[in-house]
């Protein structure tokens, strides 16, 4: 990552960003449960509005993250409902989506598992290419994440699409890809 862009970790329940560069702010607790991020601090919410709470009797949020300390760094594997099982291997989305927008001829990309009768899941991609008139080829990619990324990583699939469906937050749809 360049040295000017900074990664930012946190959610609505923090009032935003708690992690930054994979340290946390003052303050902060963090723990990791089963590969899950948990976090307790001042800054997080007190409940919803239907006053129901999300935490632990503690008082720690299960954020639904997956993630790990390195170096003493958080490091987020991605949201652990995305997590892809394929063949019994685990697979990030976001750590395929990352590799597959660097190729360069995608210039917007989405990932998910599907159902497979012989996998348990398939890894799905939906790419959008910089020119629809030559958009990269299965193989193309599966070349490009496999210098990555494990090989099981390769998607098995490939839907070239004009755009990707987007939420009223402006974040990917994924319940609306279609394999």
């Amino acid at each position: 990552m360049p040295d000017n862009v900074v990664a930012t970790y946190g959610m609505t329940e923090t009032f935003g960003g708690i992690f930054y560069n994979g340290i946390a702010l003052d303050g902060v607790e963090t723990k990791i449960v089963d590969t899950e991020i948990l976090v307790r601090g001042p800054m997080l919410m007190r409940a919803f509005r239907d006053e129901t709470t999300p935490f632990t009797a503690d008082g720690w949020l299960p954020t639904g993250d997956s993630g790990y300390f390195e170096d003493e760094k958080l490091v987020v594997n991605g949201r652990i409902g995305e997590m892809i099982i394929s063949g019994g291997e685990n697979i990030w989305p976001n750590l395929l989506e990352q590799s597959m927008s660097q190729h360069p001829l995608v210039s917007a990309v989405a990932v998910k598992g599907v159902a497979d009768d012989e996998w348990g899941e398939r890894v799905v991609s939906w790419v959008v290419p910089k020119d629809l008139g030559n958009p990269p080829t299965l193989n193309d990619i599966r070349d490009h994440v496999a210098q990555t990324l494990p090989k099981f990583y390769c998607p098995k699939e490939l839907n070239i699409v004009q755009s990707l469906p987007m939420t009223s937050l402006g974040k990917i749809d994924k319940k609306a890809l279609t394999a």
